[in-house]
């Protein structure tokens, strides 16, 4: 006879239950970006929409900032950091290839033998987090999941690239999620364009560093070796993101039954000023939703933007609980992942 494996026991929904973010303690204008690059801060505004973004000091490492944003989180949530069942960091510029930093963070915090992994989604990497985390906590394999965001940009920002200089920022964002009665999450819908990888990505990989190997490393004046970091075709993104990914957002929409004039909030990925504008004039959002434009203060965060700019609407009143959001993000891959949540 054949053993029969017994389904699991897990919740019928799930629901983003706390949140908690962690911007560095430096604000950097861009006047000091412009020390670097030929340009002006009237022609970074009109590019991007912003004007100043947060940079990590020296003890504000991946790993603490995402400590700060994952307490806040437990704490608005209303549990401890043991009942946390699994840890789920997405991050691009934790620079230790393993062990992964979601094992330091869950036993920092308490979460005791909490299941942890990293993800590497880039500026989806929160949305795809958060869909596994509904799926475990539907499945069975935990009760409470913490998800985080978390980024070091500035480490990767080649101070000298006119087209990427000013876009990066630093930070964490996080969010429980757990069990629901009633559905908070939707439906995913995530995806990848594999044959446009090239369009964002590192420009030398780690094992250019190897002793004898310097035919992908690049030159600085002084003559060092330049530290890799992010370039992007920035046109190419533009035009993927404005014509795209609002049709992703959109099928989100749909998937989730929800319609745009049932919407109280639309969080973004943020990217840039001109393409969160150009989404909500092609999703034709009614002037009652809520679009965060963190992005102008905060910067590019890639994985953290989401979380954080969810955690900045709520705590400035723009944004209240139970509002139903739809959130994007997009980015290296190119990757993607929109849902439909209910605000903790």
């Amino acid at each position: 006879m054949t053993a029969k494996i017994q389904p699991a026991q897990g919740s019928p929904y799930a629901r983003i239950l706390g949140v908690g973010g962690y911007r560095p303690t430096r604000v950097v204008p861009n006047e000091e970006i412009l020390k670097h690059i030929d340009s002006s801060d009237e022609w970074i505004r009109s590019r991007s929409g912003i004007a100043t973004r947060h940079w990590a000091g020296p003890e504000e490492t991946v790993a603490e900032m995402t400590l700060e944003a994952a307490g806040k989180a437990v704490a608005d949530a209303g549990i401890s950091a043991d009942q946390v069942g699994a840890v789920i960091i997405s991050t691009v510029s934790h620079f230790k290839q393993t062990p992964a930093i979601a094992t330091e963070i869950a036993d920092r915090m308490g979460a005791g033998k909490a299941a942890a992994f990293d993800i590497n989604a880039g500026c989806a990497g929160f949305g795809y987090g958060l869909t596994l985390a509904k799926g475990l906590i539907v499945e069975g394999s935990a009760q409470y999941v913490l998800v985080v965001g978390a980024e070091r940009l500035s480490d990767l920002t080649d101070l000298t690239d006119r087209s990427t200089a000013f876009l990066f920022g630093d930070g964490a964002g996080a969010v429980i999620v757990g069990p629901s009665d009633e559905p908070g999450i939707g439906p995913a819908i995530w995806g990848s364009e594999g044959d446009k990888r090239d369009v964002i990505s590192q420009t030398v990989p780690w094992d250019g560093f190897r002793v004898g190997d310097v035919s992908q490393l690049e030159v600085a004046e002084d003559g060092s070796l330049k530290f890799p970091a992010i370039r992007q075709e920035g046109q190419t993104v533009f035009r993927w993101a404005v014509f795209e990914m609002a049709k992703v957002a959109q099928q989100a929409l749909d998937a989730a039954g929800i319609t745009a004039d049932e919407l109280d909030v639309f969080i973004p990925h943020q990217a840039n000023m001109r393409i969160i504008d150009s989404m909500v004039k092609t999703l034709k959002l009614p002037e009652h939703v809520t679009v965060a434009r963190d992005v102008e203060t905060t910067g590019n965060t890639s994985a953290a933007s989401i979380p954080l700019a969810m955690e900045r609407l709520l705590a400035t009143g723009k944004a209240k609980s139970g509002d139903t959001a739809l959130l994007i993000g997009f980015g290296a891959g190119l990757v993607y992942a929109a849902t439909v949540v209910t605000l903790p």
